[in-house]
Order: C-alpha cells, then sequence, then structure tokens
C-alpha cells in the first residue's frame, strides 16, 4: 500500500515549500511475538531489528508484578526510553515492544541512549522487539490539524497498544498475554486511560516489582523542578532557554565554551571560549556564577564588568561539604571570601558566571557512597571518583550493602533549590581498593573503550595458519636477506618497528625503519576497522594493556618477531657518513628480523669490544648516525625536555608492587627515537606532496608567552634567565641553566618546560595552516612508525600506499570533512590514554607505600601555592602537596608572594626548587580518595609538625635512612 506524506518546508530565502514524500504502508509485518500464529514469521522490526525476528517469549516469564500479575508485554514511550535506560538494561527487563517512532525520537535527542538501545536489542536473552508502526497499514496515523508532532507521536504510541492488545487476543486464554503500556507522561497516560489502555508510569511498574526491590534504586529521578521551588530556597538563578541564548551568542551579549571545573579548587572554573579564531579563558569563581555547570558540558557565560574580574586563586580548596545544605551553602560563602587574591591589576582574568547549559556532557560517574551519619536514611551523597564533578544525591534502600564499594550513578538533573544535583544508583563495580575494581573505575573514568572484541571484529580476522602468499608478494620488495632487528623494552610483544644499517658498494649507508603492516590486515570499513577507529590507540597500564587490535594481530601477525616472514611497510634512505640524505625511498615489503633485543641487551653489543657480528655493525652504524642526527636537531632549536617516568617491579605471585624507580634511558633508546622521528617527518612530506588537503599530520602549537611565566619566575629566583621568544632560544637557555652547587636544578627546569607546553595534536592539512611541531622544531610532521597501537598511523599507511601505488584509495580516505572528525577521535583517546595511564601508575604508587609503610625522602618544591608546596620526590618519580593548615589546629601565618614566587611560613621562605625532607605516608582514611600524603620534616617549621603517626613510624626507619644517606 502507498500513502502520502505531506510537510511545509521553508528555503533560506524564506520561500514555503510543499514537500510530497511517497509513504509505504505493508500488512505483512510481524508484532514479534513467538507464539503469534497469525503474523507466521512474516517481515520483522524491518528497519530496527531487521529480518524474520520473532524475539517476545510465548510464555512471558519476566518479573512479578503486583500491579499486572498475568503474562504480559511492555511498550514503551519516548520518556521511558530516554531517562531509564539503566532500568531498561537490567537482565530482569525483559519481553520489551519499541515502536518505531519512538526509536526514531530516541535517535533524534540522544545518540548514546540510541547506542544503548540497539545493543540491548541486538542481545536475544532480553527479548526485545522493535515494532515498525509508522510502515504498518493498520498502526499508521497522520498528524491531524492543529495537533502537535509530539501529541500525533504519543496518539501513535497509543494505537500500537490497541493493535497489539486486539492482534494478540486471537491466542488460545491460557496463552493470553496483555501489552501495557510504561509512560512517564502525564498526560499520555491520561489519556491511554481514559481509552482504556492500561498503562502506568515506569515508577510505579518498578516498584510493583515483587522479587526485584533493588531496580528502585536504578530508577531516574525526574522531579518536576516546580515542586521542589516550593519545598526549598533558591539557591541559584534560572537557565536561560536555547533559543534566548543563541540569540545572546549571536549578539555577542553572551560566549560559548566548554566549561573545565578545577581539579583543585571546587568553586572555580574556566570556560574556554573557542570559535572564528577567537580562543580564549574566561574565569568563573563562586557557587552561584558556577550554577549548576558540570565539568565538559557546553555553557553560556556573560562577561561581568572589569570592576568585578578576578585574579585565578592559589588555593587550594576541596569539597568537603556534609549533608546539611543549609549549612553547606553559608561555609560556601566564607570560602568564597579566601578566593579572593590581593595583587597587582595585571593578574586579573576577565570574569563571568553561567547563565545558561547548551549542552550537557553527563556521563555515568563512577565513585562512593559519603558516609552517612543518618544509618536509616534514604538520600545519600555520593562523591565521584573525578573531583572536578560535584557531588549528587542518591535515593537507596541499600547504602548499608554499598558502603565502601566502588559504584556508578548517573545525574538525572539539578535543581535550583539543591547545592547537589540529583542522580540515581546504576551499578556496583566491587570493593574499593580491590585492583581488578580499581582498574575497571579508571577505565571507565577515562573512558577508555575496553570491553572485549565482539564477534563482528573478530570475523575479520585472517584465519589460522597463516602464511605469506604469491598474492601478497606481487606489490612487495623481498628484504629477508637484510639484517634487521628490533629494539623495545623488556617484555614487549607489541613490536611494531625494526631497523637495518649496512654499507654500500658506493661507501655510503643504507638505513631501513621497518615498520609492521597493519593496514594490509585491517581493510577500510569493515567491523575490525571501525572498532580500532574508536579505541584510537592500545593503552598501557602498569599490569596489563588494553589492545586497540585483537592479540592475534597485535602479539602475533603484525609484531616483528625474530626469525618469522613478517609484512612491513619500510622507509629505506641511502646516506653518507654525516647522517645526510641522499636518496629516500618507500615499498611495502617483507623482512625476517635477526633478533628481537631490548635497549639494554642492544648497548651491551655496541660496547661489547669482543662482539663484531653483523647485528652489532648495524647497531654501531645507528648509534653513530643517531648521536650526529641528534646533535643535528637540537642545533636547529628542537627541545629536550623531561619527565619523571617510573617502573614497577611486581611481587610474581601477588601481582602487588615491591620497587619502583625512575626509569634509565640508555644511548640506544635515544638511537632508536631518532629514526622513528625520521621516519615521521620523511612519510609526512611525502604524503603532503601527494595528498596536500588530505594527509593526516601532527602539530605541536607554540605555547603563549603567558604559559612560560611560572618557568621564568622559578628560574629568576635561582638566578637564572630563560629566553623563551623560541624553540631555539628556550633550549639554548634550559642548555645553559647550569648549577654547580645544584645539579638537579637543570632537570627540575626541563620538567618545569614541559609544564608549560601545549598539547600535541593530529590535524588534517586541508583544515589548517599551522603545520609546524614546535617541541621537534620540525616544520612537518606526522605518525607512521606505531600502527599496531595507534589508529592514526594506519591512515597514514594507507596515503603512503596509494602515493606510492601499492594500494588504492577510498572515498573516506580523501574527505577533509572526515579526516577532521576522526582526527578529533583521535586527539581525545590519546589524551585520555595518557590520563588513564597516570592514574595507573598513582594507583600502584598507593599501593607500594601501603606496604613500604612511612619514609622520609628528599624533595624538591616545583609549585607554590597559597596554602600549600607542590613537590617532586626524584627517587619515586612522584609529586604531592604538603598543607600547611590542619583541621582543629591553629592556623599558622602564612605569606604568600605571587611575584617571586615564594610562601613563607611562621617566618620560614620556601621557593622553587627549594630542597626540603618529607614524610611519605599512605593516608587511606578516605577510601574514595586514598592518596599518598606528604608533611614537611626539614626545614623545620615552628608550629608545624609531622603527624604524631608518621613520626612514630618515621621513627623506626630513621637509623636505616642515615646509613643511606652516608651510603649516598
Amino acid at each position: 500500500m502507498l500513502t502520502s506524506r505531506t510537510f511545509l518546508k521553508r528555503t533560506r530565502a524564506g520561500a514555503v515549500l510543499k514537500v510530497v514524500r511517497e509513504h509505504y504502508l505493508r500488512d505483512d509485518i510481524s508484532c514479534g511475538a513467538a507464539a503469534c500464529a497469525l503474523c507466521g514469521g512474516g517481515g520483522g522490526g524491518a528497519e530496527e531489528a531487521g529480518g524474520d525476528q520473532r524475539p517476545l517469549e510465548a510464555q512471558p516469564c519476566g518479573a512479578a508484578s503486583s500491579l499486572c500479575p498475568e503474562p504480559h508485554y511492555l511498550l514503551l514511550d519516548t520518556n521511558v526510553l530516554l531517562h531509564q535506560i539503566d532500568i531498561l538494561e537490567d537482565p530482569v527487563i525483559r519481553n520489551v515492544i519499541i515502536p518505531q517512532t519512538v526509536l526514531q525520537e530516541v535517535r533524534r535527542r540522544s545518540a548514546p541512549v540510541y547506542k544503548r538501545i540497539r545493543d540491548v536489542l541486538a542481545n536475544t536473552e532480553k527479548h526485545f522487539y522493535s515494532f515498525t508502526n509508522e510502515h504498518h497499514k493498520e498502526t499508521y496515523i497522520e498528524q491531524e490539524q492543529g495537533e502537535n508532532a509530539n501529541d500525533r507521536n504519543d496518539r501513535a504510541i497509543r494505537i500500537a497498544v490497541k493493535w497489539y492488545n486486539e492482534h494478540l487476543k486471537g491466542l488460545q486464554d491460557e496463552d493470553r498475554i496483555r501489552v501495557i503500556l510504561l509512560t512517564n507522561d502525564r498526560k499520555n497516560k491520561e489519556k491511554a486511560v481514559e481509552e482504556g489502555i492500561t498503562a502506568y508510569t515506569c515508577e510505579e511498574y518498578i516498584k510493583s516489582l515483587i522479587a526485584n526491590p533493588e531496580l528502585v534504586d536504578r530508577l531516574a529521578c525526574i522531579n518536576d523542578e516546580a515542586n521542589e521551588i516550593e519545598n526549598g530556597r533558591i539557591i541559584f538563578s534560572e537557565h536561560l532557554p536555547l533559543s534566548k541564548l543563541q540569540q545572546g551568542i549571536k549578539s555577542g551579549l553572551y560566549l560559548q565554551g566548554t566549561f573545565r571545573a578545577n581539579r583543585d579548587n571546587y568553586l572555580e572554573a574556566t570556560v574556554w571560549v573557542h570559535g572564528d579564531g577567537d580562543e580564549r579563558e574566561v574565569l568563573i569563581q563562586g557557587l552561584r556564577n558556577l550554577n549548576r555547570a558540570v565539568h565538559e558540558d557546553i555553557v553560556a557565560v556573560e562577561l561581568l564588568s572589569k570592576d568585578a574580574w578576578v585574579a585565578p586563586s592559589s588555593v587550594v580548596l576541596l569539597d568537603e561539604a556534609g549533608q546539611d545544605e543549609e549549612d553547606d551553602v553559608e561555609k560556601e560563602e566564607q570560602k568564597e571570601n579566601s578566593l579572593k587574591t590581593s595583587g597587582n591589576k595585571s593578574m586579573l582574568r576577565p570574569t563571568g558566571r553561567v547563565v545558561g547549559i547548551i549542552k550537557r556532557n553527563w556521563r555515568p560517574f563512577c565513585g562512593m557512597l559519603s558516609k552517612s551519619q543518618i544509618k536509616e536514611a534514604r538520600r545519600h551523597l555520593f562523591t565521584p571518583a573525578d573531583r572536578r564533578i560535584p557531588r549528587i544525591r542518591i535515593e537507596t534502600r541499600q547504602a548499608s550493602t554499598l558502603e565502601g564499594q566502588r559504584i556508578i550513578v548517573a545525574i538525572d538533573g539539578w535543581p535550583r533549590t539543591s547545592r547537589y544535583p540529583n542522580g540515581h544508583f546504576v551499578k556496583n563495580l566491587g570493593t574499593a581498593g580491590d585492583k581488578e575494581t580499581e582498574t575497571e573505575v579508571l577505565l571507565l573514568e577515562h573512558d577508555v573503550p575496553h570491553q572485549a572484541f565482539s564477534q563482528a571484529v573478530l570475523s575479520f580476522l585472517p584465519k589460522m595458519p597463516w602464511s605469506i602468499t604469491d598474492q601478497d608478494m606481487k606489490l612487495r620488495e623481498d628484504l629477508r636477506h637484510l639484517c634487521v632487528c628490533s629494539v623495545d623494552p623488556p617484555g614487549c610483544t607489541d613490536i611494531d618497528d625494526a631497523l637495518h644499517c649496512r654499507k654500500l658498494e658506493n661507501g655510503n649507508l643504507e638505513v631501513g625503519v621497518h615498520i609492521a603492516d597493519v593496514s594490509h590486515f585491517i581493510r577500510p570499513g569493515n567491523a575490525l576497522d571501525q572498532e580500532s577507529a574508536k579505541r584510537g590507540t592500545t593503552v598501557y597500564l602498569c599490569e596489563k594493556r588494553i589492545d586497540m587490535v585483537p592479540e592475534l594481530l597485535s602479539s602475533n601477525l603484525c609484531s616483528l618477531r625474530s626469525n618469522v616472514d613478517r609484512l612491513a611497510f619500510s622507509c629505506i634512505w641511502e646516506m653518507n657518513h654525516n647522517a645526510e640524505i641522499l636518496k629516500t625511498r618507500f615499498t611495502k615489503s617483507v623482512i625476517n628480523s635477526k633478533a628481537s633485543l631490548t635497549y639494554a641487551e642492544a648497548q651491551m653489543k655496541i660496547d661489547s669490544s669482543s662482539l663484531n657480528d653483523d647485528i652489532t655493525s648495524s647497531l654501531r652504524g645507528l648509534n653513530k648516525l643517531a648521536k650526529i642526527l641528534k646533535k643535528r636537531r637540537i642545533d636547529n632549536g628542537a627541545l629536550t625536555l623531561s619527565s619523571p617516568e617510573v617502573r614497577f617491579h611486581m611481587d610474581s605471585e601477588t601481582h602487588d608492587p615491591i620497587d619502583l624507580q625512575t626509569k634509565e634511558l640508555k644511548e640506544t633508546n635515544s638511537m632508536v627515537e631518532e629514526f622513528m622521528l625520521l621516519a615521521n617527518i620523511s612519510v609526512a612530506q611525502k604524503i603532503y606532496d601527494e595528498f596536500s588537503e588530505h594527509a593526516l599530520l601532527r602539530k605541536h602549537p607554540a605555547p603563549p608567552p603567558s604559559n612560560y611565566d611560572i618557568l621564568v619566575k622559578a628560574a629568576k629566583s635561582k638566578g637564572l634567565d630563560i629566553k623563551t621568544d623560541s624553540a631555539k632560544a628556550l633550549a639554548d637557555s634550559l642548555d645553559s641553566a647550569e648549577s654547580p652547587s645544584f645539579p638537579y636544578l637543570n632537570t627540575l627546569l626541563r620538567i618545569l618546560a614541559t609544564r608549560c607546553m601545549m598539547q600535541a595534536v593530529y590535524f588534517c592539512s586541508g583544515m589548517d595552516t599551522d603545520f609546524r611541531h614546535y617541541g621537534l622544531a620540525s616544520p612537518i610532521y606526522t605518525h607512521f612508525t606505531s600502527p599496531i597501537r595507534r589508529y592514526a598511523d594506519i591512515i597514514v599507511h594507507r596515503l603512503l600506499a596509494v602515493a606510492i601505488g601499492a594500494d588504492s584509495t577510498y572515498p573516506d580516505l580523501t574527505d577533509k570533512h572526515k579526516l577532521a572528525d576522526l582526527c578529533k577521535n583521535l586527539n581525545y583517546r590519546h589524551k585520555m590514554a595518557q590520563y588513564a595511564q597516570r592514574a595507573s601508575v598513582a594507583f600502584h604508587t598507593q599501593l607500594f607505600f601501603k606496604n613500604k609503610g612511612v619514609v622520609n625522602e628528599e624533595a624538591y618544591i616545583l609549585f607554590v601555592r597559597k596554602n600549600a608546596i607542590v613537590v617532586l620526590i626524584p627517587k619515586y618519580g612522584l609529586e604531592g602537596t604538603v598543607f600547611f593548615e590542619e583541621k582543629d589546629k591553629p592556623k599558622p601565618t602564612l605569606l604568600y608572594n605571587e611575584e617571586i614566587p615564594s610562601l613563607t611560613v611562621e617566618g620560614t621562605p620556601f621557593y622553587t626548587f627549594d630542597k626540603v625532607i618529607v614524610n611519605i605516608m599512605l593516608d587511606a582514611s578516605n577510601i574514595q580518595h586514598q592518596k599518598i600524603r606528604m608533611a614537611l620534616v626539614e626545614p623545620k617549621v615552628q608550629g608545624i609538625s609531622i603527624p604524631s603517626q608518621a613520626k612514630q613510624l618515621s621513627g623506626k626507619n630513621e637509623p636505616e635512612k642515615k646509613k643511606t644517606k652516608l651510603g649516598k
């Protein structure tokens, strides 16, 4: 059957067009019920569910409901699906019908919920069915005159329920199944009841499930804000509607940007305003000005008048408010006064207030319930693991069970009358402090995709046993005769690069960088490719690796292991002995690595006077050239920065860290790095020459001059002058910033310089004009050398393969807008992987000190704050904050000087880079935020003492400590 749908469309010129669309109706669409003989397995939920699905059970045996004890199916409206997805994913909820009308509306309004419901529809154990009511001849309806789209959709949903109940009457009496409408729309429910339909709100139905009281905790809290205002005083101003915000942004009255909460001060945030070359930060200070914005929301801000501008606060302020909101708000006002920094006008920043939310960026949050004083209370505060997220108020009946557990909570809304947003319990992850639970938390918190690879993804892997075929060799060079070897950290199984160096007959040298040919196995657009693109990067945690590609590829077929034939993409240069490139060529190849070495093994071969085999000669040639390349790079202005990296030694049985030491870099680390950089630069130039609009490149923007303030001031306090006009000037002044009496000073300066840098990012060459890599002092750069662990490199391989005629192109490869979107995801994944890796190191450091007890160590001051100092302990590569104010103790006299910078505590001054001795212990008093606590031991400050527990324990360590010092 054919009908038509007519609607009006306004063109850009303002004309109104009448559009008529053909709309096909069918009479063979199945109801999806297994027991229904009438449908006979006809076309299923054609568009959304696909195929002849009949997933609804013949005898629905889901949860027993006191409201509806007989067998029933549930049919949902849009509101329930959008807000109660956590309930719907629970195994208890089965035999659910989702009309196409609802699915389309959810798709339009929330991509994350749509993806989750598609996953539920695909899960055969859940018995969810997508009913294509918009193409069924008996359930399709036209919009009536004067009826808005929302009312029409509500009516379509009620029609679908009526049709189902009529249709299923054909079943035997003992098989009779009712269809119940679940709706959270008051008007829709009233109309349904008037029309004789059994309808409940989601809350009514869930509360009626006799055997599953725990599900009530997972109900989204969607109280009407108007009711809340009657019950409490208004704390926050109303958010402006979207239409007003858009008008205000257009006229310049408001600014749009990303809200970024301050990790160290919950009463302060910045809004990063970005658009049309106008990139700036607006400072937001104070609870009311923050106005219920949550980290990463897109917000509209109004700038305050210049006389109300403030300076960023140097106070470290953590939210330790209690359950009583009345007290909390008054305490906030007192704390806000402590943020005001008295200083010169140059420190003031553009300051604003949040007037509305353009897009919420809420996600499920991991954390723990705050300890409640009232044991029987149903309302509790949840403290997220991420300090930038406010506490969330939830209702739960299982608070005693959840104490000490890591749980997931979702935010539902934030009324104007509440100090905290409202939310609901989603899931229990396990006991806090348990290694597996904490790893799960840090993966979820950093949005690292870590689920097992699906069957659809695995189906695109090569069949085993695998071997290189004649077809594979057609466009490849056979380089198996070359003396190629790999050099990696110990225990590395995903080896994606190998090297060779040999003398040519003309006296020159041939150097080759051979990279795993992952793009041979991962073809554009299939499920394996899509999953790799989504993951973006491999994430290395202290104890495990979250692979970007399945293990068969990462640790086997793509890994350039020794003594096996492997497919590679080779970059080969002819060089003279002064490391000058005479010729460059790129080729797909087959190699057979002669050795898989660690950095230490490679170094031993180079240094050995008795070894002269081919591998050793090759390594010595590479090392000699690498030194020349490095010197040339540094002479051109490349930066050599520093960051303390640690390595854990694990107990083989418990897998707990038993030793912690900073990583020692050898010459061979630098050797491999130089040739990887050279290959990346060579490939970047080649793909840009061939695809000037579509090359995937990597740039490192120069930091704005203000970023260097802290470095310049810190160096000045030690009588040193750091120039920051260019990368070359910075590199030269860092090289000359030496102090014979303080050899570690240069490392500290380089660590601080690293903190001043911008993030390096991927971008599409056709969407940008500034290609320069500031840190490497290179005009062009990309990533080519790690395709097993970085998706960007796979795209670069594909571009290079097309450039040399070794593979064919495909549409997405030359679509700069799609490439720009891909780069955006890769930058996000790369950043989150780095944060996850740091969080893993932090957790294992806590485990280490938990086992080790209390120790005193040498530390250096990295930053001076208004009420604390941030120190670095070189021995452990560990950073921490030493506070000078303690709860329930007299406050010491603190004098803070922003200009020098320095903090004087009871007459004792502290400057950046000063050496101190601190006491380190694990503070487990707050299970949620267990942290390494540091207390000052030396210099001794009047009125400041190390905690008694630390003193007592550190006394036991003291004699041994002294011995160690003498030994040094």
